[in-house]
């Protein structure tokens, strides 16, 4: 399997101000958000970050979004790195995040038309490609619907379709399923499977055990910044039976609770 994304040994420090120092209950002025991460992803697989809230899943994604920039280390997806050609890695990616936020007075059909235009896709395309994803979440009712007037969970469906606009060959979902009823989480991972079933490339990042047992094909658990455990899910399962069990005795041996 070739990797379509190899992450090497980046590091990630961000400044505190007083007040986020007292939140972090710490004297230090900075916080190591990443520690010296690597792993792969291979085309066709989805690959899960799989940590607790603060282990840094959100920050190596936007890392690999090149929406942030790693103070060292690199990032190359499809042998483009994301410090020296951004603009090359921003035309392969899809990014779903939750800090997407879309103006409540814009329509679906506008928004989508739009965010078309920015990455330079002809009408014809444009056109089949909106019919095609719209159908597949079940958008084309609410079209012309604002999205303030849409339920949370067609406002993620819709978000979800604007970032595969332009059929990106990478796609990067920070909690893909954070926050959905039960039958939207069905409608996005089934659909992730699909993605990955046509030879599409997926990161998501995750604190759902469930969910990476349903879809991912190998993880990569990270505790404070770090990958301490990277796998094939199957492999993970034969070896410890349990994974949320292993996540436990894993976080526990990090953060210093056990010997």
């Amino acid at each position: 399997m070739k990797a379509s994304i190899i992450v090497n040994d980046i590091s990630k420090t961000f400044h505190l101000s007083k007040k986020q120092q007292r939140i972090e209950k710490s004297d230090s002025k900075v916080k190591v958000a990443v520690d010296g991460l690597s792993f792969e992803a291979y085309e066709g697989e989805i690959y899960g970050l799989l940590g607790p809230n603060g282990a840094g899943k959100t920050t190596t994604l936007r890392c690999i979004s090149t929406l942030i920039k790693p103070d060292s280390g690199d990032i190359t997806i499809h042998e483009n790195s994301v410090i020296k050609n951004e603009n090359e890695v921003r035309k392969m990616i899809g990014f779903l995040t939750s800090d997407l936020k879309l103006e409540d007075f814009f329509t679906p059909n506008y928004l989508f038309e739009y965010f078309a235009n920015l990455h330079g896709i002809n009408q014809e395309t444009m056109i089949a490609r909106k019919e095609y994803l719209f159908d597949k979440f079940k958008i084309d009712k609410f079209a012309e619907v604002k999205i303030g007037d849409l339920s949370t969970g067609m406002r993620q469906k819709v978000q979800i379709a604007i970032s595969l606009v332009h059929d990106p060959k990478v796609i990067i979902f920070d909690e893909p399923t954070n926050g959905l009823d039960v039958i939207t989480a069905k409608v996005v991972t089934d659909y992730l499977i699909d993605l990955k079933n046509m030879g599409k490339t997926i990161i998501i990042s995750t604190h759902i055990f469930s969910l990476v047992e349903k879809i991912c094909d190998r993880v990569g658990i990270i505790i404070n910044g770090k990958i301490v455990l990277n796998d094939y899910l199957s492999n993970l399962v034969k070896k410890n039976g349990d994974l949320e069990e292993l996540f436990f005795d894993l976080y526990k041996k990090e953060s210093g609770e056990v010997e």
